[in-house]
């Protein structure tokens, strides 16, 4: 039987309101994901994950309820309307990330731009599913429209959340994420455009849908050079090799003879002046146990600590936990940064194991004659845990006796505070300690604890050959003045995550 005149009209309208449920959808999953990338970039460049997700997600959480609010507002023309929205949310989530990043290093207030555009796009998708319900109300009952906008707008964030540490962030980045999911946001305008009947007034929306589309597509195709061109104006150095792994984005810099490695663009060593970092960091720890033959280094995934390790003859194994394989990759099969290591992480002694140290720790049933704790500084509540005394606590029992174990602290200068927490909380867990800091011109004044199962002592014995310890400088490194002195600090717990707050705190007085 031949369609009826009525047909086609029918087979569209059908289409559009398949095309409107999914919708929903590509709205929730879009939505999230500009959530999650924004609270991702605030914790790299501003630190504290756990406040820059608790901000973000309440202002743009605000945000949503206010468009939502405003929906109320919107008379007529609720389809042409969603579709100028999908189109504005495609244009600012999707150039989201690439343009934070450009930002960060060229404005002094980045805070209001971040929360600005977190609440503008939050208001953007507030306002797009109570126009869906709206258009959709004529073609199902209430309570079916609600359900099936809340079913489709559920399963989105669920996927948006599971896709996002999983898969996008590990193999697209955070540039390249925000563009591909702008482009599904303009893409369902687009689809809508097509399938609404063609009208001059809505011209308009064609043009903006495709320009905002080529724009997508450029910046997907060139996002790495658009996020080496952001590490360019951060660091004021060339960028000789930058990467994002599941857990960190690892860039490397350099100017002339130095060679420097930033961590979620926190510096962690300038090759210029490591070596007064890792002799300190190694020897004062190795010096006082008469044969440290079995070494545990917890971080240090550059390898930079275990070249000082293995100066000593006695070292039989060295074993290196650190979270990030790419990490350990990258300074064992690098012929740059095998030269700065010395090939340390490829030693027939080594034993690389890839790991979060705080499950390690707890599992293991290994004990060494030395433990080297060099993880980054507490900047989040992950990191912070590794700091604890229940992580304190879990270490203790792997020191063999007479064994020594060193743990950097951060500046007793810049956060004092800081500083003695890690002092207070290593002795609440049963250690004897001994703090110590030294110069380190790329950082200034920088402090380590030394941790025993007995009073680790005053002296050390030291090899030769050093660069920049010596006996002098080791004894006078146990000095502290005023303005470094020991003061009354809380434990680091984890139930408290104190150190994360003081940290935190001194350090953005200093930089502020």
């Amino acid at each position: 039987m031949a369609d009826t005149p009525s047909a086609p009209t029918e087979r569209r309208r059908t289409a559009l309101v398949g095309l409107l449920l999914a919708s929903v959808f590509a709205v929730a999953t879009c939505g999230l994901i500009y959530e999650l990338l924004a609270g991702t970039i605030a914790s790299y460049l501003l630190g504290d994950s756990v406040t820059q997700f608790s901000t973000v997600i309440g202002t743009y959480l605000f945000a949503m309820g206010v468009g939502s609010w405003c929906s109320r507002y919107v008379k007529r023309d609720e389809l042409r309307l969603f579709i100028r929205v999908e189109i504005l949310v495609a244009l600012l989530g999707g150039w989201s990330a690439a343009g934070l990043f450009l930002l960060f290093p060229l404005v002094e207030q980045f805070r209001p731009i971040l929360y600005g555009l977190v609440f503008v796009i939050g208001f953007l998708v507030g306002l797009e599913i109570p126009l869906l319900m709206r258009i959709l109300r004529d073609r199902f009952d209430f309570s079916e429209t609600v359900s099936n906008v809340l079913t489709f707008d559920y399963v989105g964030a669920l996927a948006a959340s599971l896709l996002f540490p999983l898969l996008l962030v590990p193999h697209l980045g955070l540039i390249r994420t925000g563009l591909m999911f702008g482009l599904l946001n303009v893409g369902v305008a687009l689809l809508l455009l097509l399938l609404v009947p063609a009208r001059a007034s809505l011209m308009r929306e064609r043009i903006l849908a495709l320009l905002v589309m080529a724009s997508l597509i450029a910046g997907f195709l060139l996002a790495d050079r658009i996020q080496r061109w952001s590490e360019i104006a951060a660091y004021g150095e060339r960028v000789i090799y930058a990467s994002s792994s599941p857990y960190q984005r690892l860039v490397l810099t350099r100017h002339d003879d130095d060679i420097r490695l930033y961590l979620n663009g926190n510096l962690q060593f300038s090759s210029r002046d490591e070596y007064r970092y890792h002799e300190a960091l190694v020897h004062p720890a190795m010096g006082r146990v008469a044969r440290p033959e079995h070494v545990l280094i917890l971080g240090g995934g550059d390898g930079l600590a275990a070249r000082e390790v293995f100066r000593h003859p006695q070292v039989r194994s060295v074993t290196l936990v650190d979270l990030d394989p790419a990490m350990t990759r990258l300074f064992s099969q690098t012929g740059l940064l095998r030269s700065l290591n010395g090939g340390a992480l490829t030693d027939k002694r080594m034993h690389v194991v890839n790991a979060d140290a705080f499950r390690w720790v707890r599992e293991t049933k290994a004990r060494f004659d030395i433990i080297i704790v060099d993880f980054p500084d507490p900047v989040d509540f992950s990191v912070g845990k590794l700091y604890t005394e229940t992580f304190y606590r879990m270490l203790r029992p792997h020191l063999a006796p007479g064994g020594m174990a060193v743990i950097q602290s951060t500046s007793p200068l810049v956060a004092p505070a800081a500083f003695w927490t890690v002092a207070q909380t290593l002795e609440a867990a049963g250690f004897h300690t001994r703090p110590y800091h030294v110069y380190v011109p790329s950082f200034g004044e920088w402090g380590f604890i030394l941790a025993g199962l007995a009073d680790p002592g005053a002296a050390t014995r030291l090899l030769p050959g050093n660069r920049f310890l010596s006996d002098a400088t080791a004894r006078q490194a146990q000095f502290f003045p005023p303005d470094m002195a020991r003061r009354p600090v809380p434990v680091n717990r984890l139930d408290n995550q104190a150190l994360v707050r003081s940290f935190a705190e001194e350090w953005a007085r200093y930089e502020g």
